[in-house]
């Protein structure tokens, strides 16, 4: 079966459904996918829908993928744009070096893929034809992190780590799909390569209720507490701010920071609320504990001479299991419900 198709993994063991209820197992499966909540309000392919809208006013847009359109909702700008759309076939190396070949022609091409192909098939093209040259190509992937069971060969467990130490590269993990949408437009505008992750389909709708405005490079405090400080991005400022709001009934009181550009850092504000108030420091992300934005933070806070009680909340360095998304969070520490405690244990 090719790369691109549901690789077999060791199932995991299911669970019990309930207490009291001897024999009776929960299935467990691959195809549950979706990280929105029962009853959550969400956005059908945000980038998608963006990128299409964006195009309307910039002719010099294309868009380019790699037998992906459907699963990188870049099927939306092939619809409405066929003449600007580029199907490149199962070859991931081919599509970064035609978005190279595009920029330097002055067009501005958002190349999308997975996750794992772009920054574990791809990355020397990446490296050789689009970085070096700072060649304004916004590569956006899907399946970041956690975001599928069909385990390691579609997790993109480490991405922000290979990318955070490519030169010139800008690194971003929205957290929603008003973020998306957001990102969409100011990484067009913003001149250079981008990485963005992506996640796809009928995606989460958080921090409208926050009256959120992306800015590139920007940090923003979500909500104020002076127990601890959560700072966190891409999908986890959702879980941290539904952590947040469990333990207020708690009279636990949690701040959240969210950072969706990675690369460049937003040291200053995150400098700045970490040495305020004495509060336990959290970072949270959905990537291996190892190189991303816990050890950014970790670095930033060390030069700034800045020292609160620090704690990760991340993926562990391994490959991890194959399965349903709601029982591999739980496994993995990323759920709501092991956010709150880890925090209460912290605490």
């Amino acid at each position: 079966m090719s790369a691109h198709g549901k690789f077999r993994h060791e199932a995991l063991k299911p669970r019990p459904r309930a207490a009291g209820a001897p024999g009776v197992r929960l299935k467990t499966s691959a195809m549950i996918a979706s990280i929105a909540a029962e009853g959550q309000a969400t956005r059908p392919a945000p980038f998608g829908h963006a990128l299409a809208k964006l195009a309307e006013t910039r002719p010099d847009i294309v868009g380019l993928t790699a037998d992906l359109s459907k699963y990188t909702d870049l099927h939306v700008f092939a619809k409405a744009w066929p003449d600007r759309f580029y199907q490149m076939g199962m070859a991931e190396q081919l599509l970064m070096g035609a978005a190279a070949g595009f920029a330097r022609e002055g067009f501005t091409p958002f190349a999308t893929t997975y996750a794992v192909f772009a920054s574990r098939r791809a990355y020397d093209f990446i490296c050789m034809a689009i970085a070096e040259e700072s060649l304004d190509v916004k590569i956006v992937c899907a399946l970041p992190g956690l975001t599928t069971g069909y385990g390691p060969s579609h997790q993109a467990t480490e991405d922000l780590a290979i990318f955070r130490g490519l030169p010139n590269m800008a690194v971003i993990d929205p957290c929603d799909a008003l973020e998306i949408e957001q990102a969409t437009v100011a990484i067009a505008e913003r001149k250079g390569p981008v990485y963005m992750r992506l996640l796809r389909g009928n995606v989460p709708l958080v921090l409208d209720r926050y009256g959120y405005k992306f800015e590139f490079g920007k940090s923003k405090l979500l909500r104020d507490g002076p127990d601890a400080l959560v700072i966190s991005t891409g999908l986890m400022t959702m879980r941290a701010l539904e952590a947040a709001e469990r333990l207020d009934a708690d009279r636990v009181r949690v701040g959240v920071l969210h950072v969706p550009t990675i690369k460049p850092l937003d040291v200053e504000t995150i400098v700045a609320e970490a040495r305020r108030g004495g509060r336990l420091v959290v970072v949270a992300e959905n990537h291996t504990e190892v190189g991303g934005l816990g050890e950014a933070v970790a670095g930033a806070l060390l030069r700034a001479g800045v020292a609160p009680k620090f704690r990760q909340i991340a993926l562990p360095d391994a490959f991890l299991d194959a399965g349903a998304l709601p029982t591999l969070h739980d496994r993995y520490g990323i759920s709501t419900a092991a956010v709150v405690a880890r925090i209460k244990a912290w605490l």
